[in-house]
């Protein structure tokens, strides 16, 4: 894309929204993403100070009246991004952040920025002896990308503790503009690793979340808990080669897991390329160190075929597939 059209929008929107952000043009994704995979984005913009908010409205609605594409991208957790890349302007939510451990609260709840790190909300939401988010300790994504898949673990998934969500949003069948709103939670929109975000074109700016706050006791039970998740993560080879975790869903109707479903066919270890269903995991796909973002998609598409024509199982993607395919 026009890297001149682009460079004055940018220009234009922090003329008339002042906000320190940081862009580099033709940024390689595959350092942003945890699959290590991706072809460049034609403009990464990432934002680092609380102007960012009315920045996000401003470059979203003139990127929208000059027909230039914008992708939310968080931590590159649960995604595969294209070896074309992306074009357009990729923003890169994760500088978004809570910064140095901080907590804001508002009428009780606990806000966070949609950039920030889950993990580490969940050291912070520890050290101040909140509870309810410990689930997420260990796994890679930003509070924004897990609101809006409702990020699921440990038989909890986040919608359990939402409270709102402020959102830039923009209707495109009314024919308007973006414009920023606040999202009360309401239990009938979520669904297994289903949100209502899913289904709107907007940003996930800043969400608030219904925590319990802990006696001495509980404290303690609570980081007993922490080490226990993190434990398990690392013992199910979560970290041990760049992946995006779980690749399918897990469908409750199929009675197993999807990965024991994968492991029960006899395809892990299965490769394209440099993509693996991993040996320690059915429903992981790892990146053995020199894979693509096709070989990983032809792996997915593979897998799924495969189990469909000897158990007739259809296996949705948990993974998206981001990009110009």
């Amino acid at each position: 894309m026009d890297v001149k059209k682009i460079k004055e929008i940018i220009i234009k929107c922090l003329r008339e929204t002042p906000c320190e952000i940081n862009f580099f043009f033709n940024e390689p994704l595959k350092d942003h993403t945890t699959f290590k995979v991706g072809g460049p984005a034609d403009c990464l913009l990432s934002p680092k100070s609380d102007g960012f908010r009315n920045f996000c409205l401003n470059i979203l609605n003139t990127c929208r009246a000059q027909n230039v594409p914008v992708f939310i991208l968080g931590a590159g957790a649960n995604i595969v991004v294209s070896d074309k890349g992306i074009r357009g302007i990729t923003l890169d939510m994760s500088g978004w952040k809570n910064g140095n451990g901080n907590l804001y609260f508002n009428k009780g709840e606990i806000i966070f920025k949609s950039g920030t790190n889950i993990d580490e909300a969940v050291n912070t939401l520890c050290a101040a002896g909140f509870s309810g988010l410990e689930f997420f300790a260990g796994m890679p994504g930003t509070i924004g990308g897990a609101v809006w898949m409702n990020a699921r673990c440990y038989e909890r998934e986040i919608a359990d503790v939402l409270g709102w969500a402020e959102i830039i949003n923009c209707d495109h069948e009314l024919k308007s503009s973006y414009a920023i709103h606040k999202i009360e939670k309401n239990a009938e929109d979520f669904a297994y690793k289903q949100s209502p975000f899913q289904k709107m074109d907007c940003v996930i700016v800043n969400a608030s979340f219904k925590l319990k706050k802990c006696n001495k006791e509980e404290k303690e039970k609570m980081l007993d808990n922490i080490k226990k998740y993190r434990e398990d993560r690392e013992k199910k080879g979560h970290y041990r080669f760049p992946s995006a975790g779980s690749v399918f869903k897990n469908n409750r109707d199929f009675g197993k897991p999807t990965g024991q479903i994968i492991d029960e066919l006899g395809l892990k270890g299965r490769q394209v390329g440099g993509a693996q269903i991993a040996p320690f995991h059915g429903n992981i796909i790892i990146n053995t160190g020199n894979a693509s973002a096709n070989d990983i998609r032809a792996l997915v598409d593979e897998t799924a075929l495969e189990v469909k024509k000897k158990t007739g199982l259809i296996l949705e993607p948990e993974i998206l597939f981001a990009g110009e395919w």
